[in-house]
């Protein structure tokens, strides 16, 4: 007799009690339950129940052998409903934590054919500039910037952005260009006050040495478009992601204000939490972002 189903019957006799209501519960004759009962004990060399004309219980040697049972059964069905889950059309509601920059720019554009691929789906994509806790704050997953050291939660890399130290035309014109990291220090420097850093820009010098520049005094913003728009007028130098400023770049709004520098590259990370499978809407929206942005950064957005 089939093993699995040998050990399913014994462990539902114990579960009900009895070999009647064990029945019931299989959907199969009690003489069937009593039969592949009989085959276990008989492979096992071991009494496993206790029988008698009131009740059925198990035997001590039985006691022990169910509990190794269950858990062999339970992780039997969940591999069963992994199978099914991976097979099942993506569905219900996706709740997306996203920066603000990225998904106004990047991530809004593209939900629409997200949604007309998967109608049975439904989006809540909140924009902020913080980590969110993602289970306790009931996100699905979260787009991120930088790499996710040490953090618990799966993710995949969806492509590269790269910072860029821009400033426009007209500033350059009046106040020059810095040739050297130290020159910074004379500049309007506009800074990005949700750094991890703080009011300090880490820049990588030609020469490969990393460097560290204090930003705050002429003007600190918690949005990266406010900064661009600030760059754009001319009231100073902004350090800001590809992704954000390319397009401005390439319309000469501003330009690169040390083209010398070497590209500070960072990751764009689908990250989600971690289990024994992943939501099929879930995989679907990773699987779709990493087609969508395939051919996008680090420099060219």
């Amino acid at each position: 007799m089939d093993r699995l189903t040998e050990m399913e019957a014994f462990a539902t006799v114990v579960d009900q009690g009895g070999f009647t209501d064990a029945a019931k519960k299989m959907g199969i004759s009690k003489s069937a339950v009593s039969k592949h009962i009989s085959s276990l004990e008989a492979r096992l060399g071991a009494r496993l129940l206790n029988r008698t004309t009131r009740r059925v219980s198990p035997t001590e040697i039985g006691l022990a052998y169910y509990d190794r049972a269950r858990r062999v059964l339970n992780d039997a069905g969940e591999a069963d409903a992994l199978v099914t889950s991976m097979q099942s059309a993506p569905s219900g509601l996706l709740r997306i934590s996203v920066a603000t920059d990225f998904g106004v720019n990047h991530l809004s554009p593209v939900l629409g054919e997200f949604l007309r691929q998967f109608p049975d789906v439904t989006v809540n994509m909140v924009l902020n500039n913080r980590h969110v806790e993602l289970i306790s704050e009931g996100f699905d997953m979260a787009i991120r910037v930088g790499a996710p050291e040490g953090s618990p939660l799966l993710s995949r890399k969806l492509t590269e952005t790269a910072q860029r130290m821009v400033a426009s035309p007209g500033y350059i014109a009046a106040y020059g260009r810095p040739s050297r990291i130290d020159d910074l220090n004379d500049h309007k420097l506009l800074h990005y006050s949700n750094l991890d850093s703080g009011n300090v820009w880490r820049l990588t010098a030609p020469s490969g040495e990393q460097r560290q520049i204090r930003t705050a005094g002429w003007l600190s913003v918690n949005d990266g478009q406010s900064l661009l728009n600030a760059a754009i007028s001319g009231l100073g130098i902004a350090y800001l992601p590809s992704f954000l400023c390319a397009e401005a770049l390439a319309k000469g709004l501003v330009e690169d204000a040390m083209p010398d520098l070497p590209p500070d590259l960072q990751g764009i990370y689908a990250v989600y939490p971690p289990g024994r499978f992943t939501q099929p809407k879930v995989r679907a929206f990773v699987d779709f972002l990493e087609a969508a942005f395939r051919d996008k950064g680090p420099l060219e957005w």
